[in-house]
């Protein structure tokens, strides 16, 4: 650092030339002596300024040397289930942190490391981690810096005996989640440490290196309601560094201000229920309270116990989730799009009614299939069949001839039709994000005009070309949250709130778009046709064993095809009939006919959540479907 006791070298040697001039009269050179001992006043009043207001680096120091600033975090949110059921919460874990300045350079690092039960090599490891600055960007060897996280308080017992022993270092203590439940992980998340790149993103300056974040799930979404605001609590040091209490008694300190508490739409028991009924399977369960849109269960398949995302282990378990080859970290309730199959009939049905297509009575043929310059299969029904009875039977051929009837339509294009076929899904709440309050939900798949002109090279083409989309095939994707979604629609006779996860947030409300009602533009007594079809298919079509005992169900199953292997079991259903408090989805990959899995388990989801229990008849159904593994039968390597 340039010395303050003499002028620069160069501004000397500048003003002696001048000086020696004989040119110049005094009365010019007083004015050059007077010109240059103010600019060298100036440049060391910006020298100053720039060391004690701009150069953090002093005042860091000063402070330092004097007094610690100890952030006192916050207790993180709660979170408890639609009944009260307290689902996470809080237990103390504690950070060993140090000053890098305040550390002799001679520790006892034998004895530390026998504290904390590592071995040398894992201390210098977690020393270079720390003044790395790619790995902690806000490293300063002037302010705490954290060296080991998350002590048990079995740990934090043994250091605070020793801790005496190592000048500069100090405790921190913290909170980890705790869990009463292993079921839910896809909603719940986890926390983890903040990386490099959300400190760059966070423009509240919220974050310092070591802190910790929501990731995935209620975790993520909610992370600025349940992180709270964070305390810090003033101490002084004398000239060695050990702490000798707080400065002027605590009058500069700042109380922490907890998180807000959350709670789930989720009816955790039915959650945990789920995801039993789903073991060995690969696929998701979506149920929903058709009257809010509350999400009442919101399975994936495979899942995780959150606490494996808890503690030392946290790193090693995350890296095991993501190798694992069926994903249990892909939220396939949300994020899995898939052909809905026979589960989009309904979908066709109401827009046929709403364009004048059909009416109810209306009758199209069935040979074993859609015959018309092209076959598409079908099985063994009455024929010719109206709108209510193909819904019960799941004929193929009512369908592909009512799109035919619709995209072909004389006095118009199939574009034009087309178009206006697409715009009544995006409607319903297909082909894109419906807005739940969990982060990555996929929009799925619906094709516009644009796609099949490049497809078919071209305008030239018909109904025929694209006929598979009537069933729920070919180009069509959808997730299960909007296939379920569909059934709360049908449930409520034409209208639908955005699904969300969260019910309710201490002190504050949730999102008004959560409470907005969307109704598509089509007629409630063309929805009130459909709900009796998907009556007919419970009483006495492809839906039967979801035909609960005192409950009146309504339902369709779905059979989606897969090029990749065996075909994906789906159902749809709700109930009661009139005034409906469930509406459910099941998807079962590789699954095979929908009746085959999706019903029992979306009938035995619907009687758990009604009646609380199953009935004794229909314990077999329940044993059959909690003790089956379809990845085994599917042909697919169990992990």
């Amino acid at each position: 650092m340039q010395s303050f006791s003499s002028p620069p070298p160069f501004l000397t040697f500048t003003l002696h030339n001048i000086l020696m001039r004989k040119d110049y009269t005094l009365v010019k050179r007083k004015y050059i002596i007077g010109g240059f001992v103010s600019l060298i006043v100036l440049l060391y009043i910006v020298r100053l300024f720039s060391i004690q207001v701009v150069d953090d680096k002093y005042k860091e120091n000063a402070i330092s040397n004097a007094f610690l600033r100890r952030t006192i975090y916050p207790a993180r949110g709660l979170v408890y289930d639609r009944e009260g059921r307290l689902v996470v919460f809080n237990r103390p874990s504690y950070d060993v942190m140090l000053i890098p300045k305040d550390v002799g350079k001679n520790f006892d690092t034998l004895t530390l490391c026998k504290t904390l039960g590592i071995t040398r090599e894992e201390l210098e490891e977690k020393w270079a981690e720390m003044k790395d600055p790619r790995k902690n960007p806000g490293y300063s060897a002037y302010t705490p810096q954290k060296l080991l996280s998350q002590l048990s308080p079995e740990e934090y017992g043994r250091l605070e005996e020793k801790l005496y022993l190592f000048p500069g270092f100090f405790v921190q203590k913290r909170t980890v989640r705790q869990y009463n439940y292993t079921a839910g992980a896809n909603v719940l998340g986890n926390i983890r440490e903040v990386s490099a790149r959300d400190l760059e993103r966070d423009t509240t300056r919220y974050y310092r290196s070591g802190d910790y974040t929501g990731d995935l799930g209620i975790e993520k979404s909610y992370e600025t309601l349940l992180r709270g605001i964070k305390g810090v609590e003033i101490l002084m040091k004398d000239a060695n560094g050990r702490l000798k209490g707080k400065w002027e008694g605590g009058k500069h300190d700042e109380a922490p201000v907890s998180g807000r508490n959350l709670t789930l739409s989720i009816d955790m028991e039915l959650q945990a229920y789920g995801e039993q009924l789903m073991r060995g399977k690969i696929g998701a369960i979506v149920a929903i309270e058709p009257s809010t849109g509350e999400i009442l269960a919101l399975v994936t398949s495979p899942g995780y116990d959150p606490s494996l995302l808890v503690g030392k282990e946290r790193g090693k378990n995350y890296a095991d989730l993501v190798r694992n080859p069926f994903k249990p970290l892909y939220d396939r309730s949300i994020q899995g799009a898939y052909p809905p199959g026979s589960t989009f009939k309904p979908t066709q049905g109401l827009i046929f009614l709403q364009e004048g297509i059909v009416t109810n009575s209306t009758m199209y043929p069935c040979h074993h299939g859609y015959v018309n310059g092209m076959r598409v299969g079908c099985h063994a029904h009455g024929s010719p069949i109206s709108l209510k009875p193909a819904l019960q039977t799941s004929c193929n051929a009512y369908f592909c001839w009512g799109l035919k009837n619709f995209i072909d339509k004389p006095g118009t294009s199939p574009a034009f039709q087309f178009e206006k076929w697409k715009n009544y899904m995006v409607d319903m709440g297909y082909g894109y994000p419906l807005g739940v309050d969990l982060p990555s939900e996929r929009r799925g798949f619906i094709p516009n005009v644009d796609f099949y002109n490049k497809s078919f090279r071209g305008p030239n083409w018909r109904a025929n070309s694209i006929i598979s989309i009537s069933i729920g095939q070919g180009e069509i994707l959808a997730t299960p949250l909007q296939i379920a979604n569909l059934a709360a629609t049908i449930a409520n006779r034409g209208y639908f709130y955005t699904p969300h996860v969260v019910k309710a947030i201490s002190d504050t409300v949730i999102d008004a778009k959560y409470r907005k009602r969307h109704a598509p533009k089509i007629k409630r007594s063309y929805y009130e046709s459909v709900a009796e079809g998907m009556r007919m298919a419970v009483l006495g079509g492809t839906c039967r064993t979801a035909n609960l005992p005192g409950i009146e169900v309504a339902g369709k199953t779905g059979t989606a095809q897969n090029p990749h292997g065996r075909d994906h079991s789906a159902f749809i259903g709700f109930a009661p009939y009139r005034n409906p408090k469930i509406a459910i989805c099941v998807y079962v990959e590789n699954a095979g006919f929908g009746a085959a899995y999706g019903v029992p388990i979306g009938s035995l989801m619907m009687e758990k959540y009604l009646n609380g229990e199953i009935n004794p008849g229909r314990k077999g159904i329940e044993e059959r479907m909690l003790n089956s593994n379809t990845i085994v039968s599917s042909g697919v390597k169990k992990h």
